[in-house]
């Protein structure tokens, strides 16, 4: 008489369907970033004189836009979408030379710089390149 055999389960882990860090990284700094893109919307709208009337209304209806479209991206990046990437990216590269325009302060620039590079290293890492091709093929 020997032991008795239990059966042995196998556990499959789909991890196509697994967002991996880097890519939740750079959806959650995109999304802080279209959240202030979109502040600084409202905040241009609240600031409205006469004198600038015209530049307040069509600074807000921009960076509401681009606002809402990184938040399409951000949503688009954590649905794996493979096109989100490209203006994520784009996105960092504007702010690291928005960073570069802030030199004089240094404080801003680094800050600026520092979101834009950590946000880009998350965005291309092969974890985050692994998770939307998968889903492409």
């Amino acid at each position: 008489m020997g032991a008795a055999r239990l059966p042995v389960r196998s556990v499959v882990v789909n991890t196509v369907s697994l967002r991996p860090v880097p890519l939740l990284v750079a959806a959650g700094l995109g999304a802080l970033q279209s959240v202030v893109l979109i502040g600084w919307a409202v905040f241009e709208m609240l600031d409205l004189t006469p004198g600038r009337a015209t530049m307040a209304i069509t600074t807000s209806i921009f960076l509401l836009g681009y606002g809402a479209a990184l938040a399409v991206c951000v949503w688009g990046l954590l649905g794996h979408r493979y096109w989100s990437r490209g203006p994520v990216v784009l996105t960092q590269l504007i702010q690291l030379g928005l960073a570069w325009n802030f030199r004089d302060a240094p404080m801003v620039a680094l800050a600026l710089a520092a979101f834009a590079v950590a946000t880009l290293v998350c965005a291309v890492h092969p974890a985050t390149s692994a998770a939307l091709d998968a889903d492409d093929s």
